[in-house]
């Protein structure tokens, strides 16, 4: 059995040395879609269900939507946005730090990784960068049936 909860976070970042317009510093209202997966629960107050929405919302809202949301995500990696995000701090505005380049492919899978480090059941994390633009993860091991 599987559930799909639907969130949205509002972030900006660039792509440096991409041959197009996501080469600026832009941002997105991105929605994201996270899929659990497992058995039934079969007592108590939760009967019937993978996992009751709002412990859903619980853990996606500390482990993603907080660190990511109205935040500057940048690749540390890279010397020009690690420029920005320094001159940002500066400022004390949010940032966030990942070790890879901030495509919507990427981040599906950092976000995949952060939910599973957090003990939920993730069987995919579909992340839409604009409303027709999406970038699918369902990981490495199969969903549990």
């Amino acid at each position: 059995m599987k559930i799909t909860k639907i969130f949205t976070f509002d972030s900006s970042h660039m792509l440096n040395g991409h041959d197009g317009k996501c080469q600026n510093l832009h941002g997105h209202t991105y929605s994201l879609e996270i899929t659990v997966s497992d058995g039934l629960i079969e007592a108590g107050t939760k009967a019937g269900m993978v996992m009751d929405f709002a412990d859903l919302k619980t853990i996606v809202k500390q482990t993603v939507i907080e660190p990511f949301d109205h935040a500057f995500i940048y690749h540390g990696g890279n010397a020009r946005e690690s420029q920005i995000a320094a001159l940002l701090e500066g400022w004390q505005m949010k940032t966030l730090r990942l070790n890879r380049r901030t495509t919507a492919e990427n981040l599906s899978v950092e976000i995949y990784g952060r939910l599973k480090a957090a003990g939920l059941p993730v069987c995919s994390v579909k992340l839409w960068e604009t409303p027709t633009s999406c970038a699918e993860y369902e990981g490495t091991e199969p969903c549990k049936p």
